[in-house]
């Protein structure tokens, strides 16, 4: 199995996967959006809401800002000796105080930790009108994307079958492909129908191509064909900023390799 990296920053990547299948291409996005840990508002505790939102609706919408994570110095509360009660060690408060007239943004939120806050610090939450106002403490704790979605790390965590485009000796590079591809990655050279050089990976595997070669007259074949590597797999994947997009890869990996040796352990005993 081996990972080949097209880009990588601090908040997207995207990577081929090879010598793989689909069952573990699978399990490895599942892994980066359900089972990596990240910090969201899980309690609210409002001392003043005078905006024209519910006390609900104010703290759905905190709940559902990114926070910046820090796996390090914490852990999540259902493992923690204060037994869920909240501590230094689970738990990060944030506070709010704002009064209008003006937009309510993320970074109104003050963190008790730098190292824990919003990622993105415009994001709106709610209007205050003039004599307006919202004084509210907030805690952080750390959670899987599993238990909800204000949880998971990503915006964005997909893969595609790595495309197979083939043209074959009967190609007379008529040039309707290319004309017809989509993803304008076909061109004509040589007197045939080529991949521009490195556009392999965006074909969308739509064989549209296929198609028009077929609507040409060449016969019951397309002169081209478009087919899937089944053992290679195109990622991409973007963070919603709570951690680096090579920091959430690196979790989803080490949680399949702690599920397999759990696995491999329960057998060992079983077997005896």
């Amino acid at each position: 199995m081996k990972i080949d990296f097209s880009s990588i920053g601090a908040d997207s990547t995207s990577f081929v996967l090879s010598g793989s299948d689909i069952a573990f291409a699978n399990a490895l996005r599942r892994s980066m959006q359900s089972e990596v840990m990240s910090f969201a508002i899980e309690d609210v505790r409002i001392y003043d809401n005078t905006s024209a939102l519910f006390d609900e609706m104010l703290a759905h919408r905190l709940g559902l800002i990114p926070l910046t994570t820090d796996l390090q110095s914490y852990i999540p509360r259902d493992q923690c000796s204060c037994g869920g009660k909240g501590c230094a060690q689970c738990t990060v408060t944030l506070t709010m105080s704002v009064e209008g007239p003006r937009m309510v943004i993320s970074e109104d939120l003050i963190s008790q930790d730098p190292a824990v806050q919003p990622a993105v610090g415009q994001v709106p939450i709610v209007k205050l009108e003039k004599n307006q106002k919202v004084v509210l403490e907030a805690q952080a704790i750390l959670n899987r994307g599993l238990v909800h979605s204000k949880w998971q790390p990503v915006t964005i965590c997909g893969y595609k079958n790595y495309p197979l485009i083939t043209p074959d000796t009967r190609c007379d590079g008529c040039g309707l492909c290319v004309d017809k591809c989509p993803m304008n990655i076909l061109e004509v050279k040589g007197g045939k129908i080529a991949v521009k050089e490195g556009q392999d990976t965006q074909c969308s595997l739509c064989r549209l191509c296929e198609q028009e070669c077929l609507n040409s007259g060449i016969g019951d074949e397309p002169a081209i064909h478009i087919d899937r590597d089944q053992g290679r797999f195109i990622f991409s994947m973007e963070s919603d900023g709570s951690l680096p997009a090579s920091e959430i890869l690196k979790q989803g990996l080490l949680y399949l390799k702690t599920q397999s040796d759990e696995l491999l352990e329960a057998l060992s005993e079983i077997r005896g």
